[in-house]
């Protein structure tokens, strides 16, 4: 067989290259590898959302967590509210519950547009804990009922949550993280704030069980991981007041069980939503001290040593009471 060496191959006019039609094969000594699995998966991650708050809106601000900078526009959620619960798969955002609704939306992290309807919680959560790992996403908490419920989704698919389980004790307000396996929730009631800390197995369905306790007794923390070391950080100490907020972040290895031990401290005393890379824990938004108002401060850490926040960035709005999520999060390894 003669060898056949060409550099370009066009169409007579010079326009276009050839089309193959039919079935073509190739024989070759060498190797040739195609890329595999859903495009969505192929670079290009490491996008982190936040989406509504108080004022009631329905922003949705997205960051690219490895650099710093402010916050772009993402799109819009289904409907403006606050109180949401936020997670997500590496290709998926879910922005879940409300003020006034069990709804849930959806977002594709990697392009930017308004949100879809998902499907519904099986009640209307407001200011739940929601965490996730690849394949499911967990809410739990609830003002003003305090009941103990947690839900689950597939995020993969659409439709309705499902009953996973109960807290060992009910939660008005809940903040919550994961690795891809094992589920953190802060329980928290409402007005009056605790330090207590459970787990679940994600893959699995049933109740949660004590971990260990926070430095002190406080809610509405932000709370983000890696996939080895969840941090909670900021929230309301003591009475319900907004003006009470404080400033330290802790933290715990989340395979084993046992106390939070302090990380550091935010660069402002709010109480903030967050989410992650692996490596590097954002707080972004919440109540500020010593402005007494919503902020649009976004703070990070890098989650594997210790140490203060440092500035971002802004979000493109001063609200509190919002959710957030990321494709590359501690709970999807």
């Amino acid at each position: 067989m003669s060898d056949i060496k060409v550099n370009n191959i066009q169409s007579l006019e010079g326009t276009h290259g050839p089309v193959v039609s039919g079935i073509a094969t190739m024989s070759s000594v060498g190797a040739m590898t195609l890329p595999r699995g859903d495009t969505a998966y192929r670079g290009g991650r490491g996008r982190g959302l936040t989406g509504g708050g108080n004022p009631s809106t329905n922003v949705i601000d997205y960051i690219t967590i490895a650099t710093l900078g402010d916050a772009k526009d993402f799109g819009d959620l289904v409907s403006a509210r606050d109180e949401i619960g936020g997670c997500s798969s590496a290709t998926r955002g879910i922005f879940a519950g409300g003020d006034t609704t069990n709804a849930i939306d959806y977002v594709t992290i990697q392009s930017t547009g308004n949100a879809f309807d998902f499907g519904d919680l099986t009640e209307t959560k407001r200011l739940s804990g929601a965490l996730s790992n690849q394949t499911r996403g967990l809410f739990a908490g609830n003002i003003p009922t305090n009941d103990a419920k947690i839900d689950y989704i597939t995020i993969g698919t659409l439709g309705n949550s499902t009953g996973f389980g109960n807290l060992t004790q009910t939660s008005g307000w809940g903040d919550a993280t994961s690795s891809t396996t094992r589920g953190l929730f802060q329980i928290a009631g409402f007005p009056s704030s605790v330090n207590s800390v459970e787990y679940v197995t994600i893959a699995t369905t049933g109740d949660a069980q004590d971990f260990g306790d926070l430095s002190r007794a406080k809610r509405s923390s932000g709370a983000c991981s890696s996939p080895t070391r969840a941090l909670f950080g900021g929230g309301h100490p003591g009475n319900p007041s907004p003006n009470n907020t404080t400033i330290e972040i802790d933290y715990f290895t989340i395979a084993s069980l046992g106390d939070a031990q302090d990380f550091g401290d935010l660069t402002v005393s709010s109480y903030p939503a967050a989410t992650s890379s692996s490596t590097r824990g954002i707080f972004a938004g919440g109540w500020g001290q010593p402005a007494n108002a919503q902020i649009n401060v976004i703070s990070y850490v890098t989650i594997a040593t210790l140490g203060d926040a440092q500035n971002f960035g802004d979000i493109t709005r001063s609200v509190n009471l919002l959710a957030a999520c990321s494709d590359v999060h501690g709970g999807l390894g």
